[in-house]
């Protein structure tokens, strides 16, 4: 109880109380204003119509009609797309043949070329499906004013020309938005720098003034001493998933009363393994280094900018081991779909395996770091017992 105490005057008086308040909060506001309208409702196109015909320029007036596309320009004559492309001022190049309409008056198939600028594929969202919209809109209308053209009704010639339709729907977050998932990997990023490099430094600090041992060789004195970082972490990330609800639109279904349950779980999982990567640490300058092992591998492949199922299995299993897997799968489960706490069992049992597994060792470093300390303290009074106890004789 007393490391407790001792470590939670530490908190209130260190930059930590500061930093996991302020720096989630800042980034949280700054990244869920600049993507809360992130969604690209218009890229801009360039149409190259070899056709100068009718037909050609209502195709294009209903390829300007799509949500997802905006005609910037209209050329004669075929350009080199480096050139139509240059200055990012276009995402794409739609080329309209020549004879088109000619071609389809007389049912004859032709080609409409599209070509896309994926050095940023973001730019493309959504082009693609509009495009084939536009084309299946326009081949169904077509064909069902030959068939009307031939005598046969409408309900028929739907039924030849689309015998099936497809209606799709996004759940979950049917704008795409950023803040879902790109911003809210960062926000959790940046609570994990911070967490991770506080608790890391509770072991050298104690160490360099001497409080390692103070409250007994137990390492109960030193595991309990990173529940302030928890309690801290939680509280800090449920006020920024908060923020980002109001500036950026985030959806967020759970109840803030429920969801911290699963947030103080990861909170714990990761400030241990910030005790346990600094715990042999020699100097607070080196805890900083050691958190880049937990921090790059929780960037990379537990699901903040791409979903874990695009790496390869071992890739998958080594992301287990970390606490914001679990916390990113919670949050995609629990926060986003508004499904029950005890529907996501294994990832609060996954948590709490790291929970387990951490302190096991955190509790052997200890012990080990102990028995050392109390037997070489007992070689140095027995040292100044041995000389003062032959003087006596003499």
């Amino acid at each position: 109880m007393k490391s407790l105490i001792d470590e939670w005057r530490y908190v209130s008086g260190s930059k930590y109380l500061r930093l996991i308040f302020i720096g989630p909060l800042v980034a949280a506001l700054f990244f869920g204003l600049m993507f809360s309208h992130n969604q690209i409702s218009e890229s801009p196109v360039v149409v190259i119509d070899e056709d100068h015909s009718s037909y050609s320029r209502q195709l294009i007036s209903k390829i300007n009609a799509s949500p997802y596309m905006k005609v910037t320009n209209v050329y004669a004559s075929r350009l080199s797309p480096e050139i139509l492309l240059a200055n990012e001022q276009a995402v794409a190049v739609i080329m309209l043949p020549k004879q088109l309409e000619q071609l389809q008056q007389h049912g004859i198939s032709t080609n409409i070329g599209i070509l896309m600028d994926n050095t940023m594929p973001s730019g493309l969202t959504g082009i693609r499906t509009a495009i084939q919209e536009v084309i299946v809109t326009e081949n169904m209308t077509l064909s069902m004013s030959r068939l009307l053209q031939k005598g046969m009704d409408a309900e028929t010639a739907r039924g030849v020309v689309s015998p099936l339709s497809l209606q799709q729907r996004m759940l979950f977050n049917p704008t795409t938005s950023y803040v879902g998932f790109m911003v809210l990997g960062f926000v959790n990023i940046v609570v994990l720098m911070i967490t991770t490099s506080a608790a890391g430094s509770i072991a050298p600090r104690l160490r360099q003034e001497g409080k390692l041992f103070a409250n007994g060789k137990s390492p109960l004195q030193l595991w309990i001493r990173s529940v302030p970082y928890a309690v801290m972490t939680a509280l800090s990330l449920l006020l920024c998933y908060g923020l980002l609800k109001q500036v950026g639109g985030m959806r967020f279904e759970a109840e803030p009363y429920l969801f911290i349950i699963p947030l103080l779980v990861y909170a714990f999982a990761l400030s241990l393994m910030g005790l346990l990567i600094g715990y042999s640490a020699k100097d607070l300058s080196k805890v900083n280094l050691r958190t880049s092992f937990v921090l790059y591998p929780s960037f990379l492949a537990t699901g903040i900018q791409l979903t874990p199922l695009a790496f390869p299995e071992p890739f998958q299993i080594f992301a287990w081991v970390l606490p914001m897997n679990w916390l990113n799968r919670l949050i995609r489960g629990m926060a986003f779909r508004d499904g029950a706490l005890t529907a996501y069992s294994q990832e609060l049992g996954a948590l709490l395996i790291i929970i387990g597994g951490v302190s096991l060792f955190i509790g052997l470093l200890v012990l080990r770091e102990a028995g050392k300390t109390y037997s070489s303290r007992e070689r140095v009074v027995s040292a100044d017992i041995l000389p003062s106890s032959s003087s006596l004789s003499s």
